[in-house]
């Protein structure tokens, strides 16, 4: 194995890895790590290092700042594991708020304390929220740091970010929802908004949807890609952040309907601008086909219920209020899940929480109901407090 170790007391060694020689000067260099414990935790330390070294991930201890790494994590790791606007999300972050704040500090040098200066000097200008997502990015990265060697330990477990308050939920009742739908009628994308109340899917996955994922005959639609709008004004179509994403929604018969319709008049509309149809084409789109700016449906969305006279929910909250209404219905938590495209039931649960009051009430309602109609029931003696 190329470098050596060398014992330096009772449990410390020194370990030598060759990094080549110097183009200028000739002579070969090397780089000296220290490390506490045994031989074999040494020998095990050079394996990493020296597998660092042959995969060009190796970064001098104390020599890079934290800055240097968070610009490699970014390129080595967000970039490629994450979807373009989750990249240009943790971009935002590291380039506007941690590298100023944080970067000239050497990476094995960096401490709890300053992550806690940075956290406090934030609240001043930012909501606790999204300082939390500054301590999520720079934990992500540390996780990281650790995973590939180049610390001992991720100092972010040892900071405590900033609490807040979560807003409560805010969803529309069956009358306010229709009372939305009527007034969206003659809106260009009242299409849109019923598939989005009806469905439960997400602004960027309604917007990457194609013809050919809607089947009108078999009543639904197959949400396998999600597309993007990024800051350089470009479109990009994504695959779905999870497997459960990935899924099949059935579609309800007054859904259809309005799909079809749709559908009709967007062909109509391509017949006489002389644009060729296909099944490629998106479903929710400008009128020559080219993808329509979530920016601009969240506007249209946000103008109709101000002029519906409704209490303001983002159009996110559409799909809270698909699920909210379905389990009110006593519709099981399971298939919620899976129109939603949670990743687990308890998610959906732990999501929809607020409404386990009703539902249960519902629930022993029906159970009552149920037992009270048996023909060996006598309901008049079935509370311990009844009249004898």
């Amino acid at each position: 194995m190329r470098g050596h170790i060398t014992k330096r007391g009772k449990n410390s060694y020194s370990i030598v890895i060759p990094l080549g020689t110097d183009p200028a000067t000739g002579k070969r260099k090397q780089q000296w790590v220290s490390i506490k414990g045994t031989k074999k935790d040494a020998e095990k330390r050079l394996a990493e290092l020296l597998h660092q070294i042959d995969t060009g991930t190796f970064m001098k201890p104390g020599k890079s700042t934290l800055a240097d790494f968070l610009d490699r994590w970014l390129a080595e790791y967000v970039k490629p594991n994450l979807s373009p606007r989750g990249f240009e999300r943790y971009s935002g972050i590291i380039k506007g708020h941690l590298i100023p704040d944080l970067g000239n500090i050497p990476l094995a040098q960096l401490k709890p304390e300053h992550l806690q200066k940075h956290y406090t000097a934030k609240l001043e200008t930012l909501s606790p929220r999204t300082v939390r997502y500054h301590h999520a990015v720079i934990h992500k990265a540390l996780q990281t740091a650790l995973k590939w060697g180049l610390v001992n330990r991720n100092v972010a477990d040892a900071v405590d970010p900033p609490r807040f308050h979560r807003t409560d939920m805010q969803t529309w009742s069956e009358e306010e929802l229709n009372q939305f739908l009527t007034r969206a009628k003659d809106s260009h994308y009242f299409a849109l908004f019923y598939t989005a109340l009806f469905t439960g899917m997400r602004r960027s996955e309604l917007l990457a949807l194609r013809w050919q994922d809607v089947d009108l005959l078999s009543n639904q639609v197959c949400v396998n890609r999600s597309l993007h709008h990024l800051k350089d004004r470009s479109y990009v179509f994504t695959q779905p952040k999870s497997a459960k994403s990935r899924r099949t929604i059935a579609l309800s018969p007054s859904c259809v309907v309005i799909l079809g319709d749709h559908q009709a008049r967007q062909r109509l509309d391509g017949t006489i601008q002389g644009i060729p149809q296909s099944d490629q084409d998106l479903v929710f789109s400008n009128i020559d086909g080219k993808p329509l700016r979530p920016n601009t449906i969240t506007r249209a969305w946000n103008t109709l219920a101000l002029q519906c006279g409704l209490k303001p929910i983002r159009l996110h909250d559409a799909r809270h209020t698909h699920a909210s209404l379905m389990l009110k219905q006593g519709i099981h938590p399971k298939v919620v899940q899976e129109r939603l495209g949670h990743a687990s039931i308890q998610m959906t649960i732990d999501t929809y929480s607020h409404l386990a009051p009703g539902i249960q009430e519902n629930a022993a309602r029906r159970f009552d109901e149920l037992i009270a109609d048996h023909p060996k029931t006598d309901t008049s003696l079935s509370h311990p407090l009844a009249i004898r």
